[in-house]
């Protein structure tokens, strides 16, 4: 395969990888940016894992702080994030292995940040720690002082 492909079409450098595989013609591959390209998709899926979760947290946030503001909009979000990341662990039960209080804690600290930008709380009336526990976040019937 022409060694600059991948930089120039990136496309046409995908279908003639996928050939090549099929084709067994392993010699030809490209594998410097094939290997590069798997990574990637790799920390892609713990990105979007994390991401959802910093969206659940953020919406739950918004419940917990303007209960009498919640609309179904922000149930909708919940189910949606939530929905996600069930897919995901169902496609790779394997990404199981990011939900960690670690990761609740990093997540919910972005998730603080967007809820004060948000609403125009202070940021310091929002908990330093995560109120939720993972378990609930990802719980599609918890929502903090529900009134929907």
């Amino acid at each position: 395969m022409e060694k600059n492909l991948y930089e120039k079409d990136y496309y046409l450098w995908l279908e003639k990888t996928i050939s090549l595989l099929e084709n067994h013609q392993f010699s030809d591959l490209d594998l410097e940016n094939l290997i590069e390209e798997i990574k990637s998709m790799s920390i892609s899926q713990q990105k979007a894992l994390k991401s959802n979760l910093t969206v659940i947290l953020w919406h739950l946030l918004k419940y917990l702080q303007e209960p009498e503001k919640q609309t179904r909009s922000w149930a909708l979000t919940l189910f949606e994030h939530r929905e996600r990341i069930e897919e995901d662990l169902e496609n790779s039960p394997s990404l199981k292995i990011f939900l960690t209080e670690e990761n609740l804690k990093k997540c919910y600290n972005k998730a603080r940040k967007k809820a004060a930008i948000e609403t125009g709380i202070n940021l310091e009336k929002f908990p330093n720690y995560c109120p939720f526990t993972l378990a609930e976040a990802l719980d599609f019937e918890f929502i903090p002082n529900q009134k929907i």
